[in-house]
């Protein structure tokens, strides 16, 4: 009985710090975690891949990290841009015009697409195969946040 106690205890901590987090930083936190995830998972798998061939190396791991942060850096300049189209547009008279953001979400989910289709390529080159279509949806998903 206390090991099941124990279980329940750290599924209510986990679901209340999920739902804290939810609250404060909505489904654009989750976004933010989820990109978060497959910027590690696909360094990871890039370098797993690399050692895999024989063919990885400091130099290229400290390149795939310049990389990650660059897209940090542009993140801000997106989470930035929607704060002062936010401000202007609440601030504007007589407009009554209402703006949420769309700049950082829309940069997220293509970031994102960018990623798992990097993870998918790198688990190819480490030999496990990988489905045409999920190919397919990954760089139709990517293509759509383009438009």
């Amino acid at each position: 009985m206390e090991k099941k106690e124990g279980l329940l205890y750290v599924k209510a901590a986990v679901a209340a710090a999920c739902g804290t987090f939810t609250a404060v930083f909505g489904w654009l936190g989750w976004l933010v975690v989820a990109w978060g995830a497959c910027m590690a998972l696909d360094w990871v798998s890039g370098s797993l891949a690399a050692a895999g061939k024989g063919q990885w190396s400091s130099a290229a791991a400290r390149a795939g990290i310049r990389h990650k942060a660059g897209m940090v850096v542009i993140v801000l300049v997106c989470a930035l841009t929607d704060a002062v189209l936010g401000m202007t547009v609440a601030n504007l008279p007589g407009l009554g015009l209402q703006f949420d953001g769309v700049v950082l979400p829309v940069v997220l989910v293509w970031y994102i697409f960018t990623e798992l289709g990097s993870i998918a390529e790198n688990a190819a080159a480490m030999g496990a195969p990988v489905p045409g279509w999920l190919t397919k949806i990954l760089a139709e998903g990517k293509e759509g946040a383009n438009k």
